[in-house]
């Protein structure tokens, strides 16, 4: 019986620490993708910073990234920015791929 609940301690322990871990990369990448598109508004400094923090606070409304996607493409649209949704889509990507090295980095 203690089998079993060992068992099931390590896989309540694992998907905790993976919930983490992803909770972690989406507000790394969230933050990563924020900065860039406070570049493209012209922000620098803490403004850029608040910027990029917003930007992980509209990641958390829903799963998935299309919050993220309809801020950010707001903001564009409110400074008549001439950026697409597939560059806005691609850089998303870059962000994620470059969080991803950030925290593997920080595992090492």
């Amino acid at each position: 019986m203690t089998d079993f609940k060992d068992r099931k301690d390590a896989f309540e322990k694992k998907f905790a620490h993976e919930a983490q871990q992803n909770f972690a990369l989406e507000a790394r990448m969230s933050k990563i993708y924020g900065l860039w598109a406070a570049e493209k508004l012209d922000l620098a400094g803490d403004e850029a910073a608040s910027y990029a923090l917003s930007v992980v606070d509209a990641n958390l409304e829903e799963p998935g990234f299309d919050d993220i996607l309809r801020k950010v493409r707001a903001d564009f649209d409110e400074k008549d920015l001439d950026i697409s949704d597939h560059i806005m889509l691609v850089e998303l990507e870059t962000a994620m791929i470059e969080a991803k090295k950030q925290l593997d980095g920080a595992a090492a």
